[in-house]
């Protein structure tokens, strides 16, 4: 078993963080924006390789990484709990850009409110989410390679439909 990691005592690993991971949902926003409609919900792309479809998976799973207790995770409407379920049970319709733009703004917010909380207590502590076994802060970057895994296949996808993809974020 590897031992649990010891944060630095100063505040750049929480700058670090916030400003990484804002720079991820900077460039999932980018990729989002940049997607044109034809490739948006590409019949001939199976259903959880569209675009629209990762861009959401992306989104659910950062909320609910975020959510402070599993039980109380309830994302907001139009969407549901679909996600979390076992048998993969995918939106019962095409979710639109500006509905998946909102619910970026509704994840931008509730990073913003996780990350000024968090102090070195918060980060070191075990976080609540069931299926996750690691502190607050491995759950932060957890979250953000999840969103850039994504966002770079999203990216991917624009280069091959589109021969053009949104530049790095610094």
């Amino acid at each position: 078993m590897t031992q649990p990691m010891t944060l630095p005592t100063s505040l750049p690993w929480k700058t670090a963080l916030e400003t990484q991971s804002v720079a991820a949902l900077d460039m999932l926003e980018n990729a989002i924006r940049a997607c044109p409609e034809r490739v948006w919900d590409d019949a001939a792309t199976p259903l959880p390789q569209r675009f629209w479809y990762l861009a959401y998976h992306t989104l659910f799973w950062l909320d609910c990484d975020l959510s402070q207790r599993e039980q109380a995770f309830a994302p907001p409407a139009p969407f549901t709990l679909g996600e979390l379920d076992p048998a993969g049970v995918y939106p019962e319709r095409t979710y639109t850009k500006s509905e998946l733009l909102g619910y970026l703004a509704h994840d931008r917010d509730k990073l913003r409110l996780a990350l000024h909380s968090l102090d070195e207590v918060r980060a070191a502590a075990r976080c609540v989410i069931t299926a996750r076994e690691m502190s607050v802060f491995e759950l932060h970057l957890r979250g953000m390679r999840h969103v850039q895994h994504h966002t770079a296949q999203l990216n991917l996808i624009l280069r091959r439909q589109t021969d053009s993809a949104p530049r790095w974020v610094g």
